[in-house]
Parts: structure tokens; sequence; C-alpha cells
């Protein structure tokens, strides 16, 4: 792929403060990957910064989750469990009118055509709805070999509930200790063709700018559970007067802010 690197380093500078700012791309020396790059941006520290130098989305190999650090296991279980609770999966605590999210209907008709099944999805609208229905029946490979319907129960129950999983919970946000830290985490699926989510970066950096919140550092890497890989996103915090971190209910309002904005609400 040929990139332009000189009108990513104008992109970027355009946007910077006007003080020299270095941008090294060492072309002598190429990863061993040609889609794994390398950007070291240095600039003083101000407020949005990263959320401002968002212009492009960071694409990375699918192995680049060895770059950072693996997430602890207490916060890996929390993060990507979810359990079935009334008919209806519970994972992170939710804002009450938020809890609203978690009415999905998927209803599976098999009479209304004769060659083709019907899916009728009913859920609150968000940011990405499509994205995530598409995505779920592209993952489940619902493709069947003799190009019939779908009228194995089976089949039915396990497609109804993926696809209601994903409705009310298509990403995951919580905050956690890291150490004396505290820190952001934001996980994703990666679709099975090892894309992910567009534009989740620069979404939650704009929720943490509205809310007045510095970000220390930021990672992005790959998780593997048993069923799934996850794209996550660790944002270590500043404290902050307006919201401090050792508050549980300004934790609650952070995660509840940048599922917001991740959602479209």
């Amino acid at each position: 792929m040929n990139i332009q690197w000189e009108n990513l380093k104008n992109r970027l500078m355009s946007i910077c403060p006007s003080c020299p700012i270095p941008f090294y791309f060492d072309p002598v020396n190429p990863p061993t990957s040609a889609q794994v790059y390398l950007l070291k941006l240095f600039s003083v520290d101000r407020k949005g910064l990263l959320h401002g130098n968002n212009i492009f989305e960071l694409l990375l190999a699918e192995d680049f989750e060895h770059g950072v650090s693996s997430l602890p296991l207490v916060a890996a279980e929390e993060l990507f469990s979810l359990e079935l609770c009334d008919g209806e999966f519970c994972s992170h605590e939710l804002s009450p009118d938020m809890k609203k999210l978690r009415k999905a209907n998927v209803n599976i008709d098999n009479s209304l055509s004769p060659s083709h099944t019907l899916l009728q999805i009913q859920c609150v609208d968000q940011k990405g709805l499509l994205y995530d229905i598409m995505r779920t029946l592209k993952d489940c490979d619902i493709q069947q070999t003799d190009g019939k319907k779908i009228v194995d129960p089976v089949k039915q129950d396990i497609l109804s509930s993926r696809l209601r999983l994903e409705m009310l919970h298509p990403m995951r946000v919580m905050i956690a200790n890291r150490g004396p830290d505290i820190e952001l985490l934001v996980a994703n699926p990666v679709e099975v063709s090892g894309k992910g989510r567009p534009l989740v970066f620069y979404h939650v950096t704009l929720a943490l700018k509205l809310l007045g919140i510095c970000i220390f550092s930021a990672e992005i890497g790959r998780h593997k559970t048993s069923e799934r890989q996850w794209e996550v996103y660790r944002f270590l915090l500043d404290d902050s007067l307006e919201l401090p971190l050792a508050n549980s209910q300004s934790r609650s309002q952070i995660v509840d802010r940048v599922r917001r904005t991740l959602m479209g609400l």
C-alpha cells in the first residue's frame, strides 16, 4: 500500500500549535510487516490533544496486541462476561434511562416468504445499529449450504441470542484500577475479517474532552477470549476536581457519558 507520509505530516501539523513539531518516519528500517507502522508525534501537552489529532483512525495489524500490556484477569472477566437474568443480558450497571436498551426483541419468521427467513428486530435506535446487525449476521455465518431457510431451532436460538446480545451491548465500557492509577476500558468485537469498529477512539476522546477529563496515556490492543477476539482501548485518566475518580458516582457518570457518546444517545 502506497502511504502518503508527507500528506499525513501536513494534516497533523495543520491542526497542531504553531511551534515546531518533530515528525519521524524511518524508511531505511521499515517494520517487518507492511501493515504495522509506528508514528511518533511530540508536542506540548494540552487538553483535548488526543481527540484533536484523531484525524485518522488508528489501523494496526492483527498481532499488535503484543505491543500493549495484558489485561488483569479480574478486569477481563468483568469486561467480557455477560449473564442472562430474567431473559435479559445483564452486565455492567446502566443508568435508569439507559436500562431501556435492555429491551430488544428478535423474531424469526419463516411464514412470510416461500424461500427466505425474515428477521424482525425491535430495539432502541442507536449509532451503528445496522452495522452491528450486519456484522453479527456475518460473524454467525448464517448462509445455508442448501440455500434454504433457517428452520433448525438450535440455529434460530443461537442467532436470536447473539443478535439480542449485540443490540444490548455492542460495546463494553468500564473503569478499573490499574495499580495506583485509574483506567477507562472500552472493548468492541473484532469482525471475522479482522477489522475493528470505526471511530471508537474518536468518540471516547470526545466524551472525555466534554467532561473535562484529561488522558495520561492511551493504548489500543487485541484480547482473545474463548469465543471471539476483542479490540480493547485503555485510557489512563488524570484525576479531576469536578469528577474525582475515587468517587463511584463520578466513575458511573464517566462510563455513562462514554457509552452514550459511542451509541449516539
